[in-house]
């Protein structure tokens, strides 16, 4: 079974990230950016391989502006390490593989 990315709202990102018993990855996003289209597929498999480890739940900044000025996302993607609701990391842009990758691992 494959894991999933949840996409969450203003509504529900307390439930889907802050609340989360395993640390999440949060990435900010938007349909218009082509940087955050390119790594949506490795986010795809890095949420199989760290299933149960991490979870990865996406934040369209278009529709959730509340959650994206809350976390004064400026550029994007931006991915945010939530530990028991506290961000404990981030990285700004797209990145290859194996730096998101290095980037979970440090963070989890």
């Amino acid at each position: 079974m494959s894991a999933t990315i949840v996409n969450t709202s203003d509504e529900n990102f307390q439930t889907d990230v802050l609340d989360a018993e395993t640390p999440v990855l949060v990435d900010f996003w938007a349909g218009w950016c082509a940087p955050c289209k390119a790594i949506a597929p490795v986010l795809e498999d890095l949420s199989n391989e760290y299933e149960g480890k991490v979870k990865i739940v996406k934040v369209d900044v278009t529709a959730c502006e509340e959650t994206a000025v809350k976390y004064n996302i400026r550029n994007i993607p931006a991915l945010l390490m939530f530990k028991n609701g506290e961000v404990v990391a981030q990285q700004v842009g797209a990145a290859p593989r194996s730096k998101l990758a290095a980037f979970i691992d440090q963070n989890i």
